[in-house]
């Protein structure tokens, strides 16, 4: 009985092993085929596929980055989310300009971006002569003024906010390292007074048009807001307050001596509100900001706060037709004498010019 038992016992033994030589066998046999996969062919087949994948994704991003039949993108924010005009909706275009005005915007367009890529390259590369580099910035600084200035007549285009944003900080940057060097200062004041009047005139196009067309509401806000963007730097900021203040004047004339009933009327009242509104917003976001740089300019100041008063004083000539100029006009001055109040801002104006804000 115990001779059997045993007996069962070792062919259970010997009917396992013989199982499991068969399976390693077969295990074996298979790694050996030839049309079967090693675990290296695997491995480097697995990393060649992933590699492949890497290398589209990269020429995916190289053609985004270099659009070469446009030239119309930064390679360095292809994918930038401008948050310049996030609330005023879809721009509706009045007119399209003819062939020779895309091909010379298109001029404009690949002038500015070449000038911005080789700042880039200048800025890594780093350069010996701080003279030629001076005279590079004042070159792109110009550029680029004029290719902001020609953007604003494409405000339906795709790709305005995020050039308009681009273009914005270029300026801003540029500015800011050519002022900090303290060369060529009537250039550089030259090009900004060029800035700021050619947007002051695309904003309020009815008064330089005389009336002949009607403007686009939307792209007028635009370009408002892109000058209150800009007028975060207290050099241009201050000079866009003057120039507005000067078109103010300007066309509370013309509204004087002008029919209620002409089709320009209702244009040069949005102007009016536009121009009013965005001095009430530089005034109340930037001035106390403005007063702590070491080079702001007093002068400057002065002279645009009472370019404000004057402009107050002539639009109260047509209160009889329109009050509201008043009313908006006070809102400004009201700021203006509740910022100057401040310990901090007080010594900045003159006194009878502080008490005129008050009257």
């Amino acid at each position: 009985m115990e001779m059997a038992e045993k007996e069962g016992g070792n062919d259970e033994s010997l009917k396992l092993a013989v199982a499991i030589s068969l399976l390693r066998s077969k295990v074996l046999n298979n790694n050996n085929e030839p049309g079967a996969p090693s675990n290296d062919a695997l491995r480097w087949k697995r990393k060649a596929k992933e590699r492949k994948q890497e290398i589209l994704r990269l020429r995916e991003d190289l053609n985004e980055a270099l659009d070469a039949s446009h030239c119309d993108l930064f390679p360095a924010s292809a994918s930038c989310k401008c948050y310049f005009f996030d609330n005023l909706g879809q721009l509706n275009p009045n007119q399209h300009g003819s062939g020779s005005d895309a091909r010379f915007n298109d001029v404009l367009r690949r002038r500015f971006l070449r000038q911005v890529r080789f700042k880039e390259r200048r800025r890594r590369v780093g350069s010996s002569s701080s003279s030629l580099t001076e005279e590079d910035e004042t070159e792109q600084l110009k550029a680029s003024v004029d290719f902001l200035v020609d953007l604003c007549d494409s405000v339906d285009d795709s790709k305005f906010a995020n050039l308009a944003h681009q273009a914005e900080e270029f300026i801003l940057v540029t500015l800011k390292n050519l002022l900090s060097n303290g060369r060529n200062l009537e250039l550089i004041e030259g090009i900004i007074n060029s800035l700021v009047t050619r947007l002051v005139r695309k904003m309020c196009l009815p008064l330089s048009e005389n009336g002949s067309q009607h403007s686009d509401a939307n792209a007028q806000y635009c370009i408002q807001h892109l000058i209150r963007k800009l007028g975060s730097e207290g050099y241009i900021g201050q000079r866009a307050i003057l120039s507005v203040c000067q078109r103010i004047l300007v066309l509370a004339d013309r509204l004087l001596f002008s029919d209620p009933f002409d089709d320009a009327f209702p244009d040069m009242h949005e102007s009016m509100f536009l121009m009013i509104q965005l001095i009430e917003f530089m005034v109340s976001d930037y001035l106390l900001e403005w007063s702590k740089s070491e080079d702001f300019d007093k002068v400057l100041l002065e002279d645009w706060v009472s370019s404000i008063i004057q402009a107050k004083k002539a639009l109260e000539l047509l209160e009889s037709r329109n009050g509201l100029y008043v009313l908006y006009m006070d809102r400004v001055t009201g700021e203006l004498a509740k910022q100057f109040g401040r310990a901090s801002l007080q010594k900045l104006i003159k006194q009878d010019i502080f008490n005129s804000l008050l009257h």
